[in-house]
């Protein structure tokens, strides 16, 4: 039998009377016989703070980058005991400006050490932090001012502006804003005239240190933020999460990482990059800061996080697929410039090492002489110390995962949880290459299984067992704030229905194989999840990024591309034309060559006739280049893009048809 990574502690049973039928209920293998019991020195956030400050005193903490001479610099670090005692200020300065406990305060701004000390500083003092994602425009930000009742916003210097735009009515009840460097005159000027006070850093933290205050600690039900989802669609949601949602998870990882002989330790160094106000790098932090190990921030610019990586030399990565692909392109890019017979060896020993790897070797004793003839240069462009990948966010391509596990000399794991489930539902194991492809098994202190999707065909109880991902454990949300209704629409019986459509394999490991939402219905009666087409497509050497239509009155799939733009000027140059890049991705040539390239990849992957792209239109600017096209996580916002692309997609249905007839 194979290795199980999952027990069943309840059988499925039929729907009836109109209700769906349900897969049987997994738990982790601790849980087995009934969730392990918690730890009862880490009740809230706070405690896990204050007891790593008081055990690692001296250990680097939080580092950063500044300008030297026109050049980010080194890190520069502070210690647990240094930034222990800069919260303990800002916590003072807030009570002291008269906020009482259980009031909201917002945080606003890309990740760096503020950000981190404002979160501390509520966590130290029973006030409930509310995240602004650092991509949402000034409308989100408006809606959660009001919808969360924030009294007082730590914000970064350059989000300032978005905070006193006058389209953003509710700044207008704010009592305070405290800015991560300094305001400029001007925008203090503004603020007192809306009857704001304002403060910079070094004011803020002066002003705690000349009033102390008690510290009014948190109860573990008490609630420790409400973080706001960027939803693909309508308002953004505010998901409400306990200290005990936070410190249940740190628990679970805790006594997952327990059974493995590869230990974290306190050397260990996170680079922090996506955004603190999403739920994946917020937990991340927690449970780095939990083992007195250290975070670097990066220094704002995605597109140089190389720099930042090659200077920290990271530990552990987290990144969505996105960032993962960038990282295999890269590779792939570097291998087609070296000379033929160095990338057929690299070939070879890429598949000698991945066959040892099926065999059930662990990734470092799979083969070291490939890793030492061909990999290691993969894993100094990551730094040089990378001993852990994990993919979260959405699903990440199977084989850009093998790539890395192959390629990386690191553990590569994908994640599955969201908000609602305070981060982690499943998480797949080091070393496993039946994970491949999947999500892993239900973590620690969750329940799992899977409800019918009739109208779609997926039924937990047939073979293989397909349907929608339903999640109840000690991580689950307390409900999304003022919205009874849509909190009910989730959870039922204690279940959050995740949207997400599962697929139970027989070792109990998850693979996520569709979007309850994003599944269209072709005139033809066919079913197709976008989504995963999107993932297929993505992986084409000439694609960059690619979003994918259809609807019911039409038959055929037609997609957004956006070029690789090297790719895209190789293949220009080698067919003799010569004109600007723009001028490029206007020539039918090129939409035919990626018509074709898209062919290629749908026959690879034995993809169906109505799966395959009939037309395209070719968009030279990236989608994170044009405003409010992607969520925070670099998910594709499908009503958006459909309002910006309308015209030109109706355009191709109205060509397809004028060639059909």
């Amino acid at each position: 039998m194979d290795k199980q990574f999952a027990v069943k502690v309840e059988d499925g049973r039929k729907g009836v009377d109109g209700d769906p039928s349900v897969g049987p209920i997994y738990r982790n293998l601790l849980a087995k016989d009934g969730f392990p019991s918690l730890d009862s020195d880490l009740k809230t956030t706070w405690d896990v703070f204050r007891n790593s400050v008081e055990k690692y005193p001296d250990n680097r903490m939080l580092g950063w980058r500044e300008i030297v001479d026109g050049k980010w610099g080194p890190y520069i670090w502070r210690t647990y005991k240094a930034v222990y005692e800069e919260v303990l200020h800002v916590a003072s300065a807030v009570r002291a400006s008269g906020i009482g406990s259980g009031c909201k305060v917002g945080i606003y701004g890309s990740n760096c050490p503020q950000w981190i000390v404002a979160m501390e500083a509520c966590n130290a003092q029973s006030y409930i932090s509310v995240p602004l994602y650092d991509t949402l425009g000034s409308g989100a930000v408006n809606f959660i001012l009001d919808h969360a009742e924030v009294d007082i916003v730590f914000v970064q210097d350059k989000k300032v502006k978005e905070l006193l735009n006058p389209e953003c009515t509710h700044t207008q009840r704010l009592k305070l804003i405290v800015c991560f460097s300094s305001m400029k005159d001007e925008e203090k000027d503004k603020a007192d005239s809306m009857g704001i006070k304002s403060y910079s850093w070094s004011e803020f933290v002066q002003m705690g240190s000349e009033h102390p205050s008690e510290l009014q600690t948190p109860k573990p039900t008490d609630i420790c933020t409400i973080m706001y989802t960027s939803g693909t669609s309508g308002d953004p949601k505010g998901v409400i999460l306990t200290h005990q949602n936070a410190t249940t998870n740190i628990r679970g990882v805790d006594l997952f990482m327990d059974q493995f002989e590869d230990k974290m330790t306190v050397d260990d160094v996170y680079i922090s990059f996506l955004p603190l106000a999403h739920i994946l790098d917020r937990m991340i932090e927690e449970y780095f800061f939990r083992k007195g190990a250290s975070v670097g921030f990066f220094h704002g610019d995605i597109n140089a996080l190389r720099d930042d990586m090659m200077e920290l030399k990271p530990t552990f990565l987290a990144g969505v697929p996105r960032v993962l692909e960038r990282i295999h392109e890269g590779v792939l890019k570097g291998l087609e410039e070296v000379n033929p017979r160095r990338r057929k060896i690299f070939n070879i020993l890429y598949n000698y090492k991945l066959k040892w790897m099926k065999a059930g070797y662990k990734q470092k004793y799979a083969s070291p002489v490939a890793d030492m003839l061909a990999f290691r240069k993969v894993k100094n462009r990551l730094g040089g110390r990378i001993r852990l990948i994990v993919s979260g966010g959405a699903p990440l391509s199977s084989e850009v995962e093998e790539f890395l596990r192959v390629t990386s000399c690191a553990f590569v794991l994908q994640g599955y949880g969201m908000t609602e489930t305070c981060g982690l539902a499943t998480l797949g194991y080091p070393d496993e290459m039946c994970m491949l492809g999947t999500v892993g098994s239900a973590f620690v202190y969750t329940e799992l299984r899977l409800e019918e999707v009739p109208e779609m065909g997926y039924d937990p109880l047939a073979d293989p067992p397909r349907g929608e991902i339903c999640v109840k454990g000690r991580t689950s949300f307390a409900g999304y704030h003022k919205n009874p209704e849509l909190t009910n629409e989730v959870m039922k019986d204690g279940w959050f229905h995740t949207g997400d459509i599962g697929e139970m394999q027989p070792n109990g490991v998850l693979i996520i194989i569709d979007r309850k939402k994003h599944l269209i219905k072709l005139s033809q009666g066919e079913y197709v999840a976008l989504e995963y087409l999107e993932k297929v497509y993505g992986i084409t050497p000439i694609v960059e990024d690619i979003w994918v239509y259809g609807d019911s009155f039409k038959s055929a799939l037609v997609a957004v591309v956006v070029p690789n733009k090297e790719h895209a000027e190789r293949w220009a140059h080698q067919n003799g034309n010569k004109v600007s890049y723009a001028e490029l991705c206007n020539l039918t040539q090129l939409r035919e060559y990626i018509i074709s390239e898209l062919k290629s990849t749908a026959e690879r992957n034995k993809l169906r006739g109505f799966e395959h792209i009939k037309a395209i239109i070719v968009e030279p600017r990236t989608f994170e280049d044009e405003k409010d096209l992607l969520t925070a996580t670099l998910k594709k916002r499908r009503d958006k893009l459909m309002k910006r692309y309308k015209a030109g997609i109706d355009i191709l249905y109205k060509n397809l048809t004028a060639n059909k007839s």
